[in-house]
């Protein structure tokens, strides 16, 4: 910034490239120590809670097939979509501002409008939900809802879940999130999505909210190339004790900011007459890409 720059927040000159990236308020001569993660669209969910949260980094959980996005509720507040930064600094430190549908093909209804990035930040596209901090695009199928942010989500036909109906579960979700964020320190593709998918499978259609699943039967086991990565796929049919029996998949693959860095995107689909098929979630897959503006995939 120059001695002339009025104070704002503005991206932090220290951000390394991963994860968040967090702002830092500029008083008009220096930076200052505040920071935070740029202002997110929020609306308040009654979701299942699946998976842990890491400060700052959007987790994301399937619950019955569907997806929930969760940013760090440590203070107490309620959970929250992130959305992508803001275009320009709010007031100062402190002073924020502020789909349902049944089966469907790839291609459609916007993941949120197109934003203006910052120098190196991913591009939030009509049509796609974008992980801003993975640095993939993933397709919102026609009658979709898409959520975009530190980790993305596509989900479709929310219904009361069958073990606790305050809250809300999904015929069919995809989401993506960092392999740290879920706390997989495995090294190669392969490994990680053979380590998470029993993990997605329990958080999907477990004891809370299904009873439990009483068996699985592994239907793909396979490399595949997603986004111009090699990844690796594992998926699965889980039979539960109460209410629909499932499709659970765990896709692991690296990120297109940096090689290094594994994106996992778990997927959940119901076993009913109202969920999408599987065909819908290949079609999905197919379509996942680097985001615009998401750099160039080398090591940050």
């Amino acid at each position: 910034m120059t001695q002339t720059s009025p104070p704002g927040w503005h991206p932090d000159p220290g951000y390394t490239g991963f994860g968040p990236r967090h702002e830092r308020w500029w008083d008009g001569t220096q930076w200052t120590d505040h920071l935070r993660v740029p202002p997110a669209a929020a609306r308040s969910r009654r979701i299942r809670v699946g998976a842990g949260i890491t400060a700052a980094v959007v987790v994301l959980a399937a619950v019955g097939g569907g997806v929930y996005l969760l940013t760090d509720d440590s203070d107490g507040k309620n959970d929250t979509v992130a959305s992508a930064p803001s275009a320009s600094p709010s007031p100062g430190p402190g002073r924020q501002r502020g789909g349902n549908g049944d089966d469907g093909g790839a291609g459609g209804n916007s993941g949120g409008g197109s934003e203006s990035p910052e120098q190196g930040q991913p591009e939030i596209e009509d049509g796609y939900a974008t992980d801003l901090a993975s640095g993939i695009s993933i397709p919102v199928p026609d009658g979709w809802k898409g959520e975009s942010g530190m980790g993305a989500g596509v989900t479709t036909g929310s219904y009361a879940c069958p073990g606790d109906t305050d809250q809300q579960c999904v015929r069919g979700g995809v989401f993506s999130a960092p392999a740290e964020a879920l706390k997989l320190t495995t090294k190669t593709a392969k490994a990680t999505a053979e380590k998470d998918i029993e993990a997605n499978a329990d958080q999907s259609y477990g004891e809370a909210i299904y009873g439990g699943i009483t068996s699985h039967e592994e239907l793909k086991s396979e490399a595949v190339t997603v986004a111009g990565q090699q990844g690796y796929r594992v998926r699965w049919k889980v039979v539960t004790k109460n209410g629909d029996d499932g499709y659970v998949e765990s896709l692991a693959f690296p990120s297109p900011l940096a090689k290094d860095r594994l994106i996992v995107i778990r997927s959940g689909f119901d076993i009913n007459a109202k969920a999408p098929s599987l065909s819908v979630l290949d079609e999905i897959t197919k379509g996942i890409k680097a985001a615009s503006g998401g750099g160039s995939g080398t090591k940050a």
